[in-house]
């Protein structure tokens, strides 16, 4: 079957060399049993592919399933995939089959793999190489015959080099590499794939398709499309209910544009409980997090020494860093005395152009007690500080995991992932 066949076929539009490679891999590979790993961002129509090679495949007259690996709880994926006996956990009332058995002789997706929790991957891998799983509560090996399609937006070879997935694992899954570009790779599809959208809607909702003029057009081809085909026919649907004018300029086109694109550095995440791809990895949040107070630590130590040093800078300092204060903090009378950078002078018998000795302590006085304060180097190695922030979570909610991870703004599966890799003790 040639290339065009297959497009008309499932419904893909474009003809940019980066697709039609990615299509000419998945029609070689599809008469094969070979493993294959689909990768691509979200949004790229990764599962099209799989179903392309099942429907080329010796097995096309076989069940083909698609598995959702990181919307499934850690704790049932195995009884998911490989099946349980009856009583083998709680609410284990009878026995189960699993994918892997209900599906043999066909194919089964495992969409977002990265996300599949350390314990399932070795299993996942037995079944690869030997073909034999066990149930879940059971000691009797079985045996099935699955062709393994996964897919994944996550750069998997990454996710080996820190522990997050197995490297064997990933060399058995990647015999047949397939990279889904992204919209903003194929930029000349753009266009097609919007007329082809509107012209659908148009026919759903009883309307006239709507046209771009050239400056529209220009616009929607240079938009980065984070979301990639999924925003696209997102938008495009927005622009076929709302829209009142059969000719879409620019200016109207921006309206339905997200004002702010999103780019894909760290950010901090909200309280909202975190979903895969939703945000980015935890720990370059944190390093940027970080990062930024190192820098504002370092800039307070500098400006506190040449203070001491040139002590004729202390009282304009010191009433710009009362009046700062005062208004951001409201200081009591206690706090204020703190930040009275002369008085410190003045108990500590500074003079002035008396120059300051490396490593000498500053001794502050407050109702007859002496706190001594020495430059120390603050730890920053990241995951010190994940595990702290996670283990302050959960004192803050008594060991409330749920309640832990909506403050931390991770999910609860992440967190419970998390508690083991630190081996953290509620």
């Amino acid at each position: 079957m040639d290339i065009q066949s297959i497009k008309n076929r499932f419904g893909i539009i474009g003809n940019s060399p980066a697709l039609n490679h990615a299509l000419n891999v998945a029609v070689q590979v599809a008469s094969t049993d070979l493993s294959v790993l689909i990768v691509g961002e979200s949004g790229v129509g990764k599962e099209v592919f799989s179903q392309i090679i099942h429907a080329l495949s010796s097995r096309k007259h076989n069940s083909f399933i698609a598995v959702n690996c990181g919307a499934i709880p850690e704790g049932t994926i195995d009884s998911e995939l490989f099946g349980h006996e009856k009583g083998s956990f709680t609410g284990a009332v009878d026995s189960r089959k699993g994918y892997f058995e209900t599906v043999s002789g066909g194919t089964i997706f495992l969409d977002e793999i990265g996300e599949m929790p350390l314990g399932t991957q070795a299993r996942l891998l037995r079944v690869l190489e030997t073909g034999e799983f066990i149930r879940v509560g059971s000691s009797k090996v079985q045996k099935t015959d699955v062709r393994v399609i996964a897919a994944t937006n996550r750069e998997l070879l990454e996710f080996t080099l820190n522990g997050k997935f197995r490297q064997d694992l990933y060399y058995r899954l990647s015999t047949v590499p397939i990279r889904v570009p992204s919209l903003r790779d194929r930029k000349e599809d753009i266009p097609l794939l919007f007329r082809k959208f509107v012209i659908d809607f148009a026919e759903r909702y009883k309307t006239n398709a709507v046209q771009l003029d050239d400056e529209a057009k220009s616009l929607l081809i240079n938009y980065p499309w984070p979301g990639n085909v999924r925003e696209l026919k997102n938008i495009a649907e927005q622009i076929s209910v709302l829209s009142t004018q059969p000719i879409i300029t620019a200016s109207e086109l921006r309206k339905f544009l997200p004002e702010k694109i999103v780019n894909r550095l760290p950010v901090l995440a909200s309280n909202t409980p975190q979903t895969s791809g939703e945000f980015a990895n935890e720990r370059e949040i944190l390093y940027k997090l970080f990062f930024d107070m190192k820098k504002d630590v370092t800039e307070l130590k500098k400006m506190f020494l040449e203070i001491l040093q040139n002590p004729s800078m202390a009282g304009t300092a010191a009433r710009f860093a009362h009046e700062s204060l005062m208004n951001d903090h409201a200081l009591n009378g206690e706090q204020k005395q703190m930040y009275d950078v002369p008085a410190v002078m003045q108990q500590n018998n500074f003079q002035p152009g008396q120059p300051m000795s490396s490593g000498q302590p500053v001794i502050i006085n407050h109702d007859d007690e002496i706190h001594q304060h020495e430059v120390v180097e603050e730890s920053l190695n990241i995951m010190d500080k994940e595990k702290e922030l996670i283990e302050k979570a959960l004192k803050k909610h008594k060991g409330k995991r749920k309640d832990a991870s909506l403050d931390l703004g991770i999910s609860e599966r992440t967190l419970y992932r998390k508690l083991k890799e630190y081996d953290i003790n509620e």
